[in-house]
């Protein structure tokens, strides 16, 4: 919620105070993003792992360090978390609360983006964790402000993310018909660095 909260309302925020320019709104946008994704994950990931993409709930299943019971109730979280933050960022700048976003991002570039952004964060996620685990939360975060830039699409990188920024009209929106794609981008680029980076780093056997 507080992820998608910082998302939708420095995008609100950015596009009021920049008087339309769209440079200085997005690079707003992506220093706010990182720097609420880092907090986050620094206090949350003691709790839950800091799980707020269903990307990285579904491959730490596969890798059996998620029990598959719990996947459920991670993905709920997740989607109707993402969906709050967004009414809250509306609520918090005085917007309709229930929108429906306009902004067309349909172009080859942009879906392979998404499967550039999503492999990116799980590379970063794998490589940081094994290397130094207190690592994790700036790398994450410092990728993703990066990827905001170096990516045709902006990074959305986590399904959650893509669905419920189809429902503001603001500065961070989707339009819903192109949720799917996107979404299908991210899996593909997440599990392309599932594969690579099982093979990377192997998995360390405790010694007897």
């Amino acid at each position: 919620m507080l992820l998608l909260a910082a998302v939708v309302g420095s995008g609100v925020m950015a596009e009021r105070l920049s008087a339309s320019n769209a440079g200085v709104a997005l690079l707003a946008n992506a220093i706010a993003t990182g720097g609420v994704l880092y907090v986050l994950i620094l206090g949350l990931a003691p709790i839950s792992g800091a799980h707020f993409n269903p990307l990285v709930s579904l491959i730490e299943m596969a890798h059996k360090r998620l029990p598959r019971a719990q996947l459920p109730g991670y993905l709920v979280a997740q989607f109707a978390g993402a969906l709050a933050g967004v009414w809250l960022a509306h609520a918090m700048f005085g917007l309709e609360l229930v929108q429906h976003s306009a902004h067309v991002r349909a172009s080859n570039g942009e879906i392979v983006s998404e499967v550039v952004a999503a492999f990116g964060l799980w590379l970063v996620i794998a490589t940081s964790s094994r290397a130094n685990p207190t690592t994790t939360p700036m790398a994450v975060a410092l990728y993703i402000v990066a990827a905001y830039w170096f990516t045709a699409s902006t990074s959305f990188a986590n399904p959650a993310v893509t669905l419920a920024r189809s429902f503001t009209a603001t500065f961070s929106g989707i339009r819903l018909a192109d949720v799917g794609p996107f979404i299908v981008a991210q899996l593909i680029g997440g599990g392309l660095a599932a594969v690579l980076t099982t093979w990377l780093l192997p998995r360390v056997e405790k010694s007897a």
